[in-house]
């Protein structure tokens, strides 16, 4: 499917964890290993064409398009682009909780709307987000310390 030359650097990521596992390759391990730019790809115009437009079946519960909004791979694409955004902020120890206008000014907005994001990509996707994260969901409870600073 990958043999597109618009879709070469997808295959060639996929072929080098493979060539990398060796004789210790599994579907699993190679699907672990791939980052998250790889599957916000997937949702990328010539790969997702490539995949016979079926990697929107990962996300059964997405709402349907309608006449004003389309929900397709292009607005899935987006959405994930926003996630990796806040992943890439919080994985280089960038803040997730200022607003630079000339003086930084301390405000939650943007880490809940990402939060609501993840938590809403959870639900298309069926997750009970509540039982996948219990006990490890505090991100209401610090974003609510923050506000009170």
């Amino acid at each position: 499917m990958l043999d597109n030359p618009r879709c070469h650097k997808t295959r060639d990521i996929i072929n080098n964890a493979v060539t990398a596992f060796g004789s210790n390759y599994s579907h699993v391990k190679l699907v672990a290993k791939m980052d998250f730019g790889f599957w916000r790809y997937m949702f990328a115009r010539h790969q997702f064409n490539a995949f016979n437009r079926t990697v929107l079946s990962v996300f059964p519960a997405k709402p349907r398009s309608t006449p004003t909004r389309n929900y397709d791979n292009t607005f899935v694409f987006g959405q994930l682009e926003k996630v990796n955004g806040i992943r890439n902020r919080i994985a280089h120890h960038e803040p997730v909780c200022f607003i630079n206008s000339g003086m930084s000014i301390c405000s939650t907005a943007y880490a809940r709307q990402h939060y609501r994001l993840i938590m809403e990509l959870f639900n298309w996707m069926g997750i009970d987000e509540g039982a996948l994260l219990y006990g490890l969901d505090h991100i209401d409870m610090v974003l609510a310390k923050i506000d009170r600073l």
